[in-house]
């Protein structure tokens, strides 16, 4: 029986604490998803579907049959200053009542979003779209932005996903549509009051000004948010530094994430994150797992110089 421990910097093993499934627009299921994350020896991972937590179960069943420690998550839709946002929720309790109708009144709007789309790009001549990504989301309980670029590269309108974004569905484009999500508070709220931390997902995406990340920042850590994701697939080298810098400044924990997706949607694959800066201070330093030591757990020091080094807690 392995015992537990809270991590030390001698005792890291691989974490990974932001991906997606089928649940939302990943492109493998929770225990397809697990599989691939032990394939790829990560030994933390927590599934953090957009505005969805159905998924949770299958993730838990499938995590204790791969010896992964789970940590149960979500990716929650926020406007901030009339600004599209993403809160991960790290260690949830998925029962939580207000989180659970919180989510729901969320893929409600997500469908009327969804239809929005549709209409819009029915106006430049691309017609089905709803279906079609209606057929890309499968049995998602939520139709996406990223349902709509599949559907669009399989109709060749572009070569892959990332560039359908920029061609078709942000700010300026003809299948972009704005939307007001939950607030700032109430996303913050739903997961404290689920047991649960609350960390801004990939930051430099939303490209803020210095004063206006300064101000979101503030706000986060005032209404209890515990850490930002410093090592994403979504920085860069000068990113990651910069949100380090940024987090122990302002006194936040700090978290990496892929982000991933699946094969081709994802620039780094399960396991293979960078290193989290030494100067930072964990997301998951008060958590206890598995000593993944005495199990020969390959570590990410050991598979090379550019593996994530990272660990959290206990499947909660």
């Amino acid at each position: 029986m392995m015992r537990s421990h809270v991590i030390t910097h001698f005792s890291m093993p691989n974490i990974d604490l932001h991906s997606h499934s089928t649940i939302s627009d990943g492109m493998l299921s929770p225990s397809r998803l697990l599989a691939h994350a032990a394939v790829r020896g990560v030994n933390v991972l927590a599934l953090t579907d957009h505005d969805d937590i159905a998924g949770l179960s299958e993730a838990s069943r499938s995590a204790q049959q791969e010896n992964i420690t789970l940590i149960r998550g979500v990716e929650i839709s926020v406007t901030w200053h009339g600004r599209t946002l993403h809160i991960l929720g790290l260690g949830i309790n998925p029962e939580h009542p207000p989180l659970t109708e919180g989510l729901k009144k969320i893929r409600d709007g997500r469908m009327d979003r969804a239809r929005a789309i549709a209409a819009q790009l029915d106006k430049f001549g691309i017609y089905g779209s709803f279906e079609g990504a209606s057929a890309q989301a499968g049995t998602s309980r939520l139709i996406g932005r990223t349902h709509f670029a599949r559907f669009l590269v399989s109709q060749g309108y572009a070569k892959n996903v990332k560039s359908v974004f920029k061609k078709y569905l942000v700010k300026g484009k003809p299948g972009h549509v704005s939307h007001v999500w939950v607030s700032l508070d109430e996303a913050i709220g739903w997961i404290r009051g689920s047991g649960g931390q609350a960390v801004i997902a990939h930051p430099a995406r939303y490209k803020l000004s210095n004063d206006l990340l300064e101000q979101l920042l503030c706000e986060f850590r005032e209404l209890g948010g515990a850490g930002i994701e410093v090592v994403s697939s979504s920085h860069t080298p000068e990113q990651t530094r910069q949100f380090a810098a940024l987090a122990t400044r302002m006194n936040l924990c700090a978290s990496c994430g892929s982000d991933y997706h699946g094969p081709g949607e994802s620039y780094f694959d399960l396991g293979r994150l960078p290193a989290l800066p030494p100067e930072c201070t964990p997301i998951w330093n008060e958590w206890e797992i598995p000593d993944y030591a005495e199990t020969g757990a390959t570590t990410l020091n050991e598979q090379s110089e550019q593996t994530g080094l990272q660990s959290p807690g206990k499947s909660v």
